[in-house]
Formats: structure tokens, C-alpha cells, sequence
């Protein structure tokens, strides 16, 4: 608990030290997507009259096949995603490989923070992503990385923010196979807000 409140008071002292240090943070995370997801209440509402009977609804469950997409992006938007080959396993190494993408693509979309290398990384303490090897990486490659809080879901903002967005396109939707989910391309437009 004291390491987590440390490490907050860490990045509140950066953001406090530069009032555009939030506009170079990139956070990326990944996520499940499934050949069926079943529509929210929301999405699958109907309009009755009052005196209307309930209508009955099946209740479906997210079907097995399904494919991982990473995501990262930053206060403009999308900077890399990119869905993981069927069969792969996010271990350090396919996530050093991920990280050389996502390097290039910053040299990309902010050429002149990848020249100053005036950016952080901050992703979650997953085991693949403080592994030796990528902290190794990082520093061969000059990119700083933010101390995640230890066992803290609060400032997982691809979970909050980024999926339910990008999710909610995919939802009441019916792919056959993890091509079609990938070729389904949800409207990834690099500004979010």
C-alpha cells in the first residue's frame, strides 16, 4: 500500500512539474475480442407500452473463439493496435517486438517527441512487461517508463476509457473466425476525444 501511494505521489509530482507531461504519457493494455459478444441492456432495449407484456430475451454468452488486441494511444489518440497472431503467447519477448512497433510508430505520429524522446510509456506490472529484457530495451532504446502502481486496476485507463469504445462496435455482432474478427476493424480513428 505504501509503495502504491508512493508511486502516485510520484506522477502527481511530475504532472505538478510540467503541465504538459500528460499530453507525452502513451498507455497501452490489451484486450479479448470475441467472435460473439452478447449486446448490453442498453443496446438491446425495446420501447413497450406500460401495459405491454415483458418480452422474453435468450441470454447468449461470449462464444470461445476469440483474439487479442493491444492497444496503445495517448491525449490525441491511437498510436499503435495491432491484434496478436493466433497461437502467440504475450511473453517478453512478443512484447519486445510489440514495443519496437509501437517505437516506430511514435517516430510516426510525434516526430518531435521521438527526437527529444520527450515521451513515457506507462503500462500495467504484468509480468511480460517489466520482465528484464524489456526494461532492458527500453533503456537501449532511450524511452522512459512510468511506475505503474503495484495491484492497482485504478489507472488502467485502456480498461475504462479505450475498450468499452472499442467493444461496444463488436457487440450483437457475429464473426465466424478470428479473420473475420480482425477484418472487422472497429472505427480506430487516431483522435478520441
Amino acid at each position: 500500500m505504501d509503495e502504491r501511494v508512493a508511486t502516485c505521489q510520484d506522477l502527481l509530482n511530475m504532472i505538478n512539474g510540467d503541465k504538459n507531461f500528460l499530453d507525452k504519457v502513451i498507455t497501452g493494455d490489451k484486450s479479448w475480442c470475441f467472435a460473439y459478444d452478447p449486446e448490453t441492456n442498453c443496446q438491446s432495449s425495446e420501447w413497450v407500452g406500460e401495459h405491454s407484456p415483458r418480452l422474453k430475451k435468450l441470454h447468449f454468452q461470449k462464444s470461445r473463439v476469440k483474439t487479442m488486441l493491444i492497444v496503445f494511444f495517448d491525449s490525441q489518440g491511437i498510436v499503435l493496435k495491432e491484434f496478436i497472431q493466433e497461437s502467440c503467447t504475450v511473453n517478453a519477448e512478443y512484447y519486445k517486438g510489440v514495443l519496437d512497433h509501437l517505437i516506430s510508430c511514435i517516430q510516426w505520429v510525434h516526430p518531435a517527441l521521438y527526437r527529444t524522446r520527450d515521451f513515457s510509456t506507462l503500462h500495467d506490472n504484468v509480468l511480460a512487461h517489466s520482465a528484464a529484457i524489456i526494461r532492458q530495451f527500453l533503456t537501449q532504446k532511450q524511452v522512459t517508463t512510468l511506475n505503474h502502481p503495484p495491484y492497482s486496476p485504478d489507472l488502467s485507463t485502456p480498461d475504462y476509457f479505450l475498450f468499452p469504445k472499442v467493444k461496444l462496435q463488436l457487440k450483437g455482432a457475429r464473426f465466424g473466425t478470428v479473420e473475420g474478427i480482425q477484418k472487422a476493424k472497429p472505427d480506430f480513428r487516431r483522435r478520441l476525444f
